[in-house]
Parts: structure tokens; C-alpha cells; sequence
């Protein structure tokens, strides 16, 4: 079990901290405290896209150190990420400290799956929409920290994201219009 509990508040600025307990022994929320600054939800983000989780003063949001374990068909959630420069992925990637194509499979994992690196360079096979690709791991989706520059103002992910380039959608054949948030599974390739 996790709580939500707020830390600081000014202006136009909120903090939040997830408080660290242990679920049945497989994840923990974390205890970094995140300042958020006030964005519009859903505002233009220069790419034709909408940046739908954007941070905004009137909400918490929670913090995770770990992820689910990884198996043969481990649980996510894939979201839309570039990870161009000028994208909406905010810095370049933790990996090579490159940015990349939106035409190229690359994907950005959740703090606990990123392991510090390890899977930095690797490639995973994603399984969603009835198809699979394989992409390569090029950034951490971060689930500690958020809401300030380097992350593009956008919140801290939550502990089972699988964040993809267009490529990797296209790859599973999801319409531009029902890009955003599906269902998958995934495991190292």
C-alpha cells in the first residue's frame, strides 16, 4: 500500500511524495518528493500532439522505486513518447544521451525496469493490438522524479510504463488517433 501526501505548495507549484510500503513483497512506491509547476492538460506540444499528462497544481502524484517483476509477458502500459529534439521526451536520452527518430523503435522503461542502465542498448519484444516488434531500450521513463524541466514538465511515470516512439506504435498497427495509452506485454528480446 502507498499514500499520497502533500508536501509543500506555493503559487503555482505543488510537491507531492509517494510514502514507501511494500505490496506483497513485488513493489513499493517511493519517498522523492516531486515539485510540480501549472500546465494546462492536454496543451499543443509543438508537435501536432497533445501532452496529456502534463503537471498541474491540484493533483499528487506518486512516486515508485521498483516495477513488476519482468517475465515472459510482463504487464504495461505503453504510452507515446518522442524522443526527438524539441519532442515531448524533454532531454536526450539517458542511454547514449542522444536524441532519436520517431521513425525508429525506441522505448523508455519505467525506473525499476531500467535498472540503473541495464537494459540500456538492449532490445524488448512488445506484444499488443495482436502484432509484436522488437524496440530498442534507450531511456528511463522516471518514476522518482517530474514536473521540471528535464522531464518536460511532465509528471513521474507510473511503475509499469513502457513509453514508445511512433515507430513502435505504427509497428502495431494503432491508428494516430488511438495513440496514447495500450494495454501490453512485454519481455526482454
Amino acid at each position: 500500500m502507498y499514500r499520497q501526501s502533500k508536501v509543500g505548495e506555493g503559487k503555482g507549484w505543488l510537491c507531492g511524495v509517494g510514502v514507501s510500503e511494500k505490496q506483497e513483497g513485488r513493489w513499493s512506491a517511493g519517498t522523492s518528493p516531486v515539485a510540480g509547476r501549472e500546465y494546462e492538460r492536454g496543451f499543443e506540444n509543438g508537435m501536432g500532439g497533445r501532452v496529456w499528462n502534463s503537471c498541474t497544481c491540484t493533483k499528487y502524484y506518486t512516486t515508485y522505486e521498483c516495477s513488476p517483476p519482468v517475465s515472459s509477458t510482463t504487464e504495461a502500459t505503453l504510452t507515446l513518447n518522442s524522443f526527438q529534439e524539441g519532442g515531448d521526451g524533454g532531454s536526450e536520452s539517458a542511454c547514449d544521451g542522444s536524441f532519436h527518430s520517431d521513425d525508429t523503435a525506441v522505448v523508455a522503461l519505467s525506473t525499476g525496469w531500467f535498472n540503473g542502465g541495464s537494459r540500456c542498448g538492449n532490445f524488448i519484444t512488445i506484444n499488443g493490438n495482436g502484432r509484436s516488434v522488437q524496440a530498442m531500450v534507450v531511456d528511463e521513463c522516471d518514476s522518482n522524479m517530474g514536473c521540471d524541466e528535464e522531464h518536460a514538465y511532465q509528471p513521474p511515470c507510473r511503475n509499469n510504463i513502457v513509453d514508445a516512439s511512433k515507430a513502435v506504435w505504427e509497428a502495431l498497427d494503432v491508428s494516430e488517433v488511438n495513440q496514447g495509452e495500450l494495454e501490453i506485454t512485454w519481455s526482454d528480446a
